[in-house]
């Protein structure tokens, strides 16, 4: 999966948490940022076909871009995939990764649509049982942790602002960008599990469930995910 555009890479705390709420779900969705800059996520779950548009009324309404058309493109869902269609009816057309739509294209995780001045992420959750099996975790209370727990954990949450939504930062990952080792990597994830009350899940669903922990308790701070961010855009230039 690519990394998500520049306009989509910064991110609040609490949208973060919205994005891995939605990955968390057993069906795809869009991303994108709406006229005023609030973050909007469309989930693809409801009918077999959503209209792209300027006009109040689509279903992914742009009434803000003014380079979209009133009928613009469509979402249609084909078995259990989801295409780009655009039947040339818009003035300035429909783009996928960078390349003009003409007719009917599928979508993979990870493309970027771009409608008039709008730029979209197509986002297919990796993990589609983690919502239907993680077990419940009712306290909010925020655990404490030593301050090589809280890097370790900023390091997990990383990859959200970069786009790779449900895909977990793996603990070599984690050693080559604190550089440390991926022996105390795996010490600080599992006393992070614990400190959370999510050792007993399953090992394919911890982390993830971890950084939505930390995201919706507060535990990482807005602060330091945007520095992440930044450190990756800087890495890209």
């Amino acid at each position: 999966m690519q990394s998500l555009p520049r306009t989509l890479r910064s991110a609040s705390a609490r949208e973060l948490k919205d994005r891995l709420d939605a990955a968390r779900r057993d069906v795809p969705f869009v991303l994108y940022r709406e006229g005023d800059d609030r973050q909007r996520i469309v989930m693809l779950d409801k009918r077999a076909t959503l209209s792209i548009g300027r006009q109040d009324a689509s279903d992914v309404a742009l009434p803000w871009d003014a380079a979209v058309s009133r009928v613009h493109a469509t979402l249609e869902r084909v078995g259990e995939e989801w295409t780009l269609v655009d039947d040339g009816s818009s003035r300035n057309g429909s783009f996928l990764n960078g390349v003009r739509v003409h007719g009917r294209r599928r979508l993979k995780d990870g493309d970027i649509i771009r409608v008039g001045y709008t730029t979209m992420a197509y986002i297919v959750p990796r993990d589609r049982e983690l919502s239907s099996s993680t077990a419940a975790v009712t306290s909010s209370t925020v655990p404490r942790f030593t301050t090589a727990q809280r890097r370790v954990l900023v390091a997990l949450c990383r990859p959200l602002v970069d786009g790779h939504l449900g895909a977990p930062t793996s603990n070599q990952q984690i050693a080559g960008e604190l550089f440390i080792g991926v022996e105390t990597v795996k010490s600080h994830m599992q006393a992070l599990f614990e400190a959370f009350g999510i050792q007993d899940l399953a090992q394919n669903q911890k982390r993830a469930e971890l950084a939505r922990l930390a995201l919706e308790r507060g535990a990482v701070t807005e602060d330091e995910l945007l520095a992440g961010a930044l450190h990756t855009i800087g890495r890209d230039l």
